[in-house]
This record gives structure tokens, sequence and C-alpha cells, in this order.
């Protein structure tokens, strides 16, 4: 655990992102992507060629999958395919990861309050949080408010529903746009060093308040004040 000299008194609230920091759904999204390539007559790839960009969603998974990117003619089909195809096994293999359930409890105990802000849509996202009963006390998804991080009015939602100011919450992502995110919507921020941090990820140059090797390192930390 490094971390960046802050008092971390004020802090009431945690907020998380999701796929790669509170669950792993890396095999369960890369088996959506082979689903397509073997329709496509296409070998399926390994599954950890997928797991660097999971943190990417469908945009990592097509990329991988077909090389094709936003932008591009074909990219907008294969998307709405890809989610489809992903809704129906987003339950078979999606769990969180280790460690993460005990330190939410730890969190709650602790008397701190915790939600998720993800890019996934809430079709997505409520019933997988619901299904894996993790208890999040809000819920605010990629189509929740009409921007997605980096922007920061995800996580300031968030901060209202919980009642509380975005300066009384820690958000911890494993990708560069959720510190940058939390630094935009002026959260102490916290990188999760156990996710799907891509292979070209450099994460002690994201400026987060903290680089966390595993999440029993969170409540460590948050104590340190």
């Amino acid at each position: 655990m490094s971390q960046r000299t802050l008092s971390l008194g004020r802090v009431r609230a945690v907020l998380f992102d999701l796929d790669g920091t509170l669950i792993d759904s890396a095999v369960d999204l890369g088996r959506a992507a082979n689903a397509m390539r073997i329709e496509r007559g296409l070998s399926p790839l390994p599954l950890a060629r997928y797991r660097p960009h999971c943190g990417s969603g469908a945009r990592g998974m097509i990329a991988e999958a077909f090389e094709i990117f936003p932008g591009t003619a074909a990219y907008e089909s294969l998307k709405c395919e890809f989610l489809d195809r992903y809704e129906g096994l987003m339950y078979d293999s999606t769990l969180p990861f280790p460690g993460v359930v005990e330190e939410l409890a730890r969190l709650a105990s602790a008397g701190f309050l915790w939600g998720v802000v993800t890019n996934k849509a809430e079709r997505f996202a409520l019933p997988l949080v619901s299904a894996l009963q993790l208890g999040a006390q809000v819920i605010v998804g990629g189509d929740t408010t009409g921007h997605v991080k980096p922007h920061p009015e995800p996580l300031l939602e968030a901060a209202r529903r919980l009642g509380i100011p975005a300066q009384a919450c820690v958000y911890v992502g494993d990708d560069e746009r959720d510190i940058l995110a939390g630094r935009a919507a002026g959260m102490v921020t916290a990188a999760a060093g156990w996710g799907y941090l891509g292979p070209q990820a450099q994460v002690e140059r994201w400026e987060a308040d903290a680089v966390l090797a595993d999440p029993g390192e969170l409540l460590k930390w948050l104590s340190l004040a």
C-alpha cells in the first residue's frame, strides 16, 4: 500500500467501481465475446487475452475479439450483440474478488456507508449486485445520469443519494478514468491494484491518493486518520 499524505478523518463513505474492483466478471465477459467469434467461424481466444481489457466493458471486448473500435461502421451492431449475449450469461462465473465481501462487512461495522458507481448500464449493474448480495446502499450505473466516468457526475449523484458531501467520500477503482472522475468530484481516490490493470497501466502515475494491493488494505488505510 502506497499513499500520499492527507487527512482521511472526514471520510464517511466509500464508493467503488464494479468490474475489476468489487467483482471478477472477466470469464463471463470473455465468453460472450468468444460466442460471437464462434458464430462467425473464428476460433475462440484464450480467456486470459480478454482479462486486461475487461475494465473497458463492451469496447474492450470487441476490440480484442475483432479489432473493431468505436466510431467504425460495424461497432454499434457488435456492441448491441455483445451486450445481449453477456446479459444471458453474466451470472455464470462472476464472483466478488477474494477479500471483498469480508472488507465490505468490516467497512459497515466501522460505520462507513458504501456504494457502487460503474459505467456498466443499470440493466446489468442492478441485478448483478443484487444477485451477488453485496448490499450496496447506492448504485449508480453508466446510464443513470447521462454521463459516464471520467465525468464526475455519476460520483456526485452517488454522494447526493447517500446524503453526504462528495468531499466525505473515497472512490476506489482499477482504471485511470476512475481516479480522474474521483479527483474531478473532489473525492479522495484509491487505485485497486488487484483489478483489471491493462498492459499499459502505470498506476503510480494516476495520482491516486493511495494504491491498494488487495481489498483488505482499504480499512487499514482509512484507519490511519
